[in-house]
């Protein structure tokens, strides 16, 4: 059983303690970092909310160990093998600012705690921006997923439907038609696909439908049906969405983080943000979102700061 701090009730000396690492997200990414650097006796803190953007989502496939293992399961098990190593500590908390300082950083969390460390990572992921129809968060990550490498052999055969246009759209279609034969694109607007992926798409007996998703019909989040609004119904099982979203905490760019054009903190092969002393993990770096991926970014950002902080220490 992992021991999380409450910060309402954090004693003095964890308070004042400088850290050599605060890994803010312990997700995944955060998790895997903070082993990474656990196993090199670094002092790490990690701080997070309990809230990652596949909290609802039933399993998690495509990696290796765990395929069919529920999220929850796999960030568990996680934070039970970190038990180990007893230079991790946890906040249950959620950071809300940061500041640099002459020798380091501070994280403030939303008790008003105050917590310094040499280091940050952020692996603090993304927030998706729901379409606004009723329905169709209840759906998220069950019947209607962003991923067809995370979620496509569950949804194989249905009858399956894509949101998304131009070469998003495309991209995903020629993905997901390896899964089933029963697919269509609604396209929300006006299509803005070019007339050489129309003539393709069209030559894999895939509709593109230029109308809006009115309503959604499902059961427990297993989808049944949408409306259109020209007042069609389509019946469909699952949905790939290719949503627009927003860093899921905004203290990296109030510190001074790049961010690149598809909103996602920007890093150099090394994990490194635009702000020295300061890194980041996991689905906030990039559109490769699964929870290897984020295992495998984490373990290499712990990595690099244990190797940043030797070279500065050595």
């Amino acid at each position: 059983m992992v021991s999380f701090y409450k910060t309402s009730h954090q004693d003095t000396m964890i308070r004042e303690k400088t850290f050599d690492v605060i890994i803010i997200g312990g997700s995944y990414a955060g998790l895997s970092a903070a082993m990474a650097l656990g196993r090199s006796l670094r002092d790490v803190l990690v701080i997070d909310a309990g809230q990652p953007c596949n909290l609802q989502t039933p399993h998690s496939h495509n990696f290796l160990t765990q395929d069919g293992e529920t999220p929850a399961a796999i960030a568990a098990k996680g934070r039970a093998e970190l038990q180990t190593y007893n230079t991790v500590r946890f906040v249950e908390a959620r950071a809300i600012s940061g500041k640099k300082l002459e020798n380091g950083f501070s994280i403030t969390t939303d008790d008003s705690s105050e917590f310094s460390a040499k280091k940050l990572i952020f692996a603090t992921g993304i927030k998706d921006t729901m379409l606004q129809v009723d329905g169709f968060a209840q759906c998220w990550g069950i019947s209607i997923v962003h991923c067809p490498y995370c979620h496509g052999y569950e949804l194989k055969d249905k009858k399956t439907v894509i949101l998304a246009d131009g070469d998003r759209g495309f991209h995903l279609a020629s993905l997901v038609h390896n899964l089933t034969s029963d697919l269509k694109i609604i396209t929300s607007a006006k299509s803005g696909f070019t007339s050489e992926q129309l003539d393709r798409l069209k030559r894999h007996d895939i509709e593109v439908i230029e109308d809006t998703i009115s309503k959604i019909y499902h059961d427990v989040g297993f989808l049944s049906s949408v409306v259109l609004t020209s007042g069609r119904t389509i019946e469909v099982e699952a949905m790939y969405a290719a949503l627009p979203f927003v860093q899921h905490s905004n203290i990296p760019v109030a510190m001074g983080c790049e961010l690149s054009e598809h909103g996602y903190i920007k890093v150099d092969g090394m994990q490194k943000t635009s702000v020295d002393g300061v890194y980041a993990c996991g689905d906030n770096t990039n559109m490769m979102r699964s929870v290897a991926n984020a295992v495998f970014s984490g373990n290499l950002t712990g990595a690099v700061v244990n190797r940043d902080i030797t070279e500065e220490q050595f």
